[in-house]
């Protein structure tokens, strides 16, 4: 059986010390942590900054733990997010306060939990990494030169292909599930637009531009040189032409060609330059509407998370480079 509180164990020596500030309270709940749910001493020393943090704030509205109430936590995640802590962050603390309240709740110590009716506060979406266009001029003009400088045989295929593959995607916005498996008869009826049949089982029409045309009409060019792979049912097929090529396979690629064209490769990949398509249309004046069509995204909520790409880097924009940005920034409180 675990020692009853105050009893085998010593805090102080089998716990990080806790700082001068806690409250017995906060003792008697490390203590519980390590006697009853035998949390590690990292785990521990968590828990006593999160909570000591939370203690200082309250002795400083001239309050403690037993006395709290939700407008004092309320007022200290304020005070988190007003320094910058992320939401993640704030929400670790919360976690840590919650159960140190439920804590006293049993010991006690409270008649009632003053967190109960306070929600934890919202990650966020995190905005998509975008390419800025001169990095994806770079990338595709990486890719053209491969196109002319690889040896004959499957080098050379695989140059095509990638071109071909890069075109397509920066025209199109296709997933890069949709765009891998892509049949051989896609462009037969017109090579200027493409059906494609996406999540759910909806079809939708993405036209294709001039470029993505003809890196599309030179790579196949260079396929039916391959009898084994011109009778292949998909228009990016895999050596021996029995299945399509792997989004893995292509992801890697991107990555190569990254490398070459020298940009970070972490930055680059499928998904990514899918980002780029949307967020350059839109910083051209592409209605949010039809960006949702292309992309072949549901719900219209989905494709809005690329304006705040944009308004992020307005925002940064006019911070860098105007001059009463500036002067706000330098001028002395």
């Amino acid at each position: 059986m675990p020692p009853k509180r105050g009893e085998g164990v010593n805090v102080a020596r089998s716990s990080p010390t806790l700082p001068s500030t806690a409250s017995s309270e906060l003792a008697l709940f490390v203590e519980m942590l390590m006697a009853e749910r035998g949390a590690a001493s990292h785990t521990v020393a968590a828990y006593s900054r999160d909570l000591s943090g939370f203690l200082a704030f309250l002795a400083a509205k001239k309050t403690d733990a037993s006395a709290a109430t939700a407008d004092h936590v309320r007022g200290y995640l304020e005070v988190l997010a007003a320094d910058g802590l992320a939401p993640t962050s704030r929400a670790r603390k919360l976690s840590a306060i919650r159960q140190f309240f439920r804590f006293l709740l049993s010991e006690g110590v409270r008649k009632d939990d003053p967190t109960s009716a306070i929600d934890s506060p919202r990650r966020g979406r995190p905005l998509p990494k975008v390419l800025s266009l001169a990095e994806v001029e770079t990338l595709i003009g990486t890719a053209k030169e491969a196109c002319q400088t690889a040896a004959e045989g499957a080098p050379r295929r695989r140059a095509f292909r990638l071109n071909a593959l890069l075109e397509t995607l920066y025209a199109s916005g296709l997933r890069v599930s949709e765009l891998v498996a892509l049949p051989r008869n896609v462009l037969a009826v017109d090579d200027r637009v493409m059906t494609i049949k996406g999540k759910g089982g909806r079809e939708r029409l993405v036209p294709l531009n001039d470029a993505a045309r003809e890196a599309l009409a030179a790579y196949l060019a260079v396929l039916a040189q391959e009898p084994a792979l011109k009778a292949s049912p998909f228009l990016f097929p895999t050596g021996d032409g029995g299945q399509h090529m792997t989004r893995q396979r292509f992801g890697q690629e991107l990555k190569d060609l990254a490398l070459a064209a020298g940009l970070d490769p972490a930055r680059v990949s499928p998904h990514v330059l899918r980002h780029a398509f949307a967020s350059h249309l839109l910083e051209r004046g592409a209605d949010l509407r039809t960006v949702q069509q292309l992309l072949g995204h549901a719900d219209i909520s989905t494709t809005q998370i690329y304006t705040h790409v944009i308004e992020e880097r307005l925002r940064r924009l006019v911070e860098e480079h105007h001059p009463l940005a500036k002067a706000r920034l330098t001028k002395p409180r």
